[in-house]
């Protein structure tokens, strides 16, 4: 059984006014702990629909799902919630972060919730500050910073909690090629050095060229899970066959 992610068959379901419409088509997937997974899909492949599911912000209709060895179905809204907070770390697209609040502040919000104490909440945020290269920045305010940074200090608020899990939503959508470049290669030193296991969601194909593994979505079906460069090939095959619509 994976350490940090077990997916069973899973399928999801949405209403519609003729009857549900299923999204995801009996997926199993297994992530170890220390993975660098890349999720890829065409538009309505059920790629943000998986990634949800995983955060637990979303739930299965049918399958199974464990997460760091807990089943993920058998919870509860109060317990899904805990289980976010503890296990898994979130980035997203859009940074999310508060605008008159201080990095470290920004940072230290999921300590808040954990109960943690105030010094070490500090303590810790500005440890993973200077680890993302922002420890002089700490009273900055968002706005005083690029978005590079920006994208720097949502990392280091989701590692902060230290999670089993960091899932990253596109996250450099809102970047220029440059940025997103050191983005990339920052996930890629915390995977290979702190062994932070980290699954993004991306339809780029050379953001998913830094992972080490890739999943790819067609119409709800898992598609292709294996090395980045063969599955980085097919899915290029499929867009000249099918006419550039893959």
């Amino acid at each position: 059984m994976s350490d940090v992610i077990a997916l069973r068959a899973l399928v999801k379901d949405y209403p519609s006014g003729l009857g549900p419409v299923r999204i995801l088509h009996g997926i199993d997937l297994d992530i170890d702990s220390g993975e660098f997974v890349a999720i890829m899909g065409p538009s309505g492949s059920g790629k943000s629909t998986l990634m949800n599911i995983l955060g637990c912000l979303d739930t299965p209709t049918g399958g199974g799902f464990e997460l760091a060895r807990q089943t993920v179905t058998a919870l509860d809204t109060n317990a899904l919630a805990d289980l976010r907070n503890r296990y898994i770390g979130f980035v997203f697209q859009g940074f999310n972060l508060l605008a008159r609040s201080s990095l470290l502040d920004n940072v230290a919000l999921p300590l808040i919730y954990a109960g943690v104490p105030l010094a070490e909440r500090n303590r810790r945020a500005a440890e993973m500050l200077a680890k993302v290269g922002l420890g002089n920045r700490v009273d900055a305010l968002p706005s005083q910073i690029s978005g590079g940074q920006q994208q720097r200090v949502a990392i280091a608020r989701a590692l902060v909690n230290t999670p089993a899990l960091i899932l990253a939503d596109e996250p450099t959508g809102n970047l220029d090629t440059q940025t997103s470049i050191e983005i990339m290669d920052l996930f890629t030193r915390l995977n290979r050095e702190e062994g932070i296991t980290l699954v993004l969601v991306t339809h780029e194909p050379d953001i998913a060229a830094h992972a080490r593994r890739l999943v790819r979505l067609v119409d709800g079906h898992k598609a292709y899970d294996g090395p980045v460069a063969a599955g980085l090939a097919q899915a290029a095959n499929a867009h000249v066959l099918l006419g550039g619509n893959a």
